[in-house]
């Protein structure tokens, strides 16, 4: 049974946290992405519980958890910080770290900046953070696809984004990314947490408090030199797991990943972008394999 629980980290905020399982297990940390919540892993908490312990918060500006006034309360070092803060409440040493989403891009760049507390490293649809970037700039399809970032940092659209402007934000700006239909308690848990004091726009800020750069259609600004030059490994054995799709992150993201993932495996599920509960039973047993087969090739070690 998940425990729904309140933690004060160090960081100065304080998150909500659904926690799981056996703490003598080993622990797996989940990161969920835009618009959700814990409630994105309801599929998977269950199952990993059984043999892992398992953790999965809802992250600062999201449902009830803080909500930082500023919009660089939100850049992307603190939300790693939360991550790592949330481990040591815990007294989780090392972990796996699973993502999806914005949740993906938080575990991307944490399993590159600690890979002494990171063991495993798990993303669903969600881009590298190098990948993505040059993307923007190279590949016009992605481009396009992705000028939806550039809305979300436009402050003026927050104004609507209450009462009846949240029906039409979920059947506008979210239902049209989703391959099936969301109704009933799912829908109702949806417009609970976006309605919230401040968490539409707290949501947003993690759009604004992102140095990723959205050309527009067209536009040649000036290449950042990092594109372009040396860039770290990964060095964690990576599962990737993608839903074919996404109409948001586009196959360009996966094509240049073994360049800079050196342990990694990709499976392909037939879902959209939110594929952890899209396509869970996928899901599940890739992560379920790629786990045992992992734990089986340390042993042999």
């Amino acid at each position: 049974m998940t425990d729904l629980r309140r933690i004060a980290l160090s960081t100065g905020v304080s998150l909500d946290v659904a926690v799981a399982g056996d703490p003598a297990h080993s622990a797996m940390i989940f990161l969920h992405g835009f618009p959700e919540s814990h409630r994105t892993w309801r599929h998977q908490l269950p199952e990993f519980a059984r043999d892992h312990y398992v953790v999965a918060p809802d992250q600062r500006g999201y449902a009830a958890s803080d909500k930082p006034p500023a919009v660089e309360d939100y850049a992307p070092a603190r939300i790693v910080a939360d991550l790592i803060a949330l481990a040591d409440a815990l007294g989780i040493d090392r972990f796996t770290l699973v993502g999806h989403d914005w949740g993906g891009a938080i575990a991307w760049m944490a399993a590159l900046n600690h890979p002494d507390r990171i063991e495993r490293l798990v993303i669903l649809n969600a881009p590298h953070p190098l990948v993505f970037q040059r993307s923007l700039f190279d590949d016009p399809d992605q481009r396009a696809a992705s000028q939806y970032m550039t809305r979300f940092r436009d402050t003026s659209l927050d104004r609507g984004l209450v009462g009846a402007g949240l029906e039409h934000f979920f059947a506008n700006g979210f239902a049209r990314f989703v391959t099936r239909t969301i109704a009933g308690e799912d829908k109702a848990a949806y417009l609970a947490e976006w309605g919230h004091r401040g968490a539409m726009t707290a949501m947003l800020n993690w759009y604004r408090a992102s140095p990723i750069i959205v050309p527009a259609p067209g536009e040649t600004p000036e290449r950042p030199a990092w594109l372009d030059a040396p860039f770290p490994p990964v060095t964690q054995p990576t599962l990737v797991i993608w839903g074919t799709q996404d109409h948001a992150l586009l196959p360009v993201q996966l094509e240049a990943l073994p360049d800079y993932v050196p342990d990694l495996t990709v499976v392909k599920v037939e879902a959209g972008h939110f594929v952890p509960w899209e396509a869970p039973e996928a899901v599940n047993a890739a992560l379920r394999g790629w786990l045992t087969a992992k734990t089986q090739t340390v042993r042999a070690e």
